[in-house]
C-alpha cells in the first residue's frame, strides 16, 4: 500500500504536470472505484480546472477550485498517471480523465479496493475518515508526536499505524523507524521513556524525508505519476527481511504478527522491557 512517502511523490510529480489545466471529460471504466453516485462523479468534475495538487496522511488530493476536491485513496495497488497525448488505458485502468490539451489522467487499480470521490469542502470536512486523521508527522516536532501517545498502554507499532495518531505512516516506516530507534514493535508506549519516544518520531521523520528523496518505496505496484519506480527499497534495514541477518549485530531478524501486521525486527537490538 501507497504510504506517506509514495503519496507525496505522486503529489509533487503530478502538481508539475497537472496544475493548471482542465479536465474536459470523465470515463468511468468501473464503478465501484467510485465512492458516490458516478453521474454526479462526472457532473461535478468535468470542466472543471485543476488548481492544486496535494496530500494528506495517505489521501491524493486534486482541488479543483475553491469548493471542489477528488480524493484518491490508493489503497493496496491504485496509481494515478499522467500522460501528456493520446494514450490507450492499460490494463486494470478504473477511471480515465481526459483533458482539454490532449493529454489524460489514469486511474489504475488492479485490486480494485481503491476510492475515488469527488466532495465539496464541507463534504470533505464531514468525511469521517478525513476529520479523524491525525497531524502530518513531517509538519509537527518529534516532541509533540511524543505527547500524543506518552502513557498509553498500547503496542508502539499499533499506535505508529493508527492514522488518528500520526497520519500517513504504514508498515514499511513503522518497522524501519522501529529498529532504527532499537524499539520492540510489541513494546508498549507506557513502558518507553519521554526520550525513547522522541527518538523515535525523530527516526520516523528521517525515514519518511529519506525515501521522499528516494522516489518511495516499489515493492510490487508503486511508480510515480510518470510511471517509474522507487528507490528506497533498496535502503531497506528491516522491513521484509525475516530470517536476513541483522546489519547492525549479526543475528538473524524474527518475525511476529503486530496490531494486523507482519512485523520484522532484531530481538537484539530492539528488546522488550522486562
Amino acid at each position: 500500500m501507497p504510504e506517506l512517502p509514495e503519496v507525496e511523490v505522486i503529489s509533487r510529480g503530478l502538481a508539475e504536470s497537472l496544475e493548471g489545466k482542465t479536465i474536459e471529460s470523465v470515463k468511468i471504466l468501473n464503478h465501484s472505484s467510485v465512492k458516490m453516485p458516478w453521474y454526479l462523479f462526472s457532473s461535478r468534475v468535468a470542466g472543471e480546472k485543476i488548481t492544486r495538487i496535494h496530500r494528506r496522511a495517505k489521501l491524493l488530493i486534486m482541488d479543483l477550485g475553491d469548493d471542489l476536491h477528488i480524493t484518491f485513496h490508493l489503497k493496496m495497488t491504485g496509481r494515478v498517471l499522467a500522460h501528456e497525448g493520446p494514450t490507450t488505458p492499460e490494463p486494470h485502468t478504473r477511471i480515465v480523465f481526459g483533458l482539454t490539451d490532449g493529454g489524460s489522467i489514469e486511474f489504475h487499480d488492479t485490486r480494485k479496493f481503491g476510492e475515488v470521490r469527488a466532495l465539496n469542502n464541507e463534504e470533505l470536512q464531514e468525511w469521517d475518515f478525513y476529520k479523524n486523521l491525525g497531524p502530518e508527522p513531517l509538519e509537527v516536532t518529534a516532541e509533540e508526536l511524543a505527547e500524543r501517545i506518552t502513557g498509553r498502554k498500547a503496542q508502539i507499532k499499533g499506535l505508529l499505524l493508527n492514522q488518528s495518531v500520526v497520519a500517513g505512516c504504514g508498515n514499511i516506516y513503522a518497522d524501519e523507524s522501529l529498529f532504527r530507534s532499537g524499539i520492540h514493535p510489541k513494546a508498549k508506549a507506557s513502558d518507553l521513556s519521554n526520550e525513547s519516544l522522541v527518538k523515535l518520531f525523530t527516526e520516523l521523520q528521517a525515514v519518511l524525508k529519506q525515501a521522499i528523496q528516494e522516489n518511495g518505496s516499489s515493492i510490487r505496484d508503486y511508480v510515480d505519476a510518470g510511471g517509474d519506480a522507487g528507490g528506497f527499497q533498496n535502503s531497506f534495514k528491516v522491513y521484509g527481511k525475516k530470517g536476513e541477518p541483522c546489519p547492525d549485530c549479526g543475528k538473524i531478524f524474527e518475525g511476529a504478527t503486530v496490531a494486523g501486521r507482519t512485523s520484522t525486527f532484531c530481538s537484539n537490538c530492539q528488546k522488550m522491557k522486562d
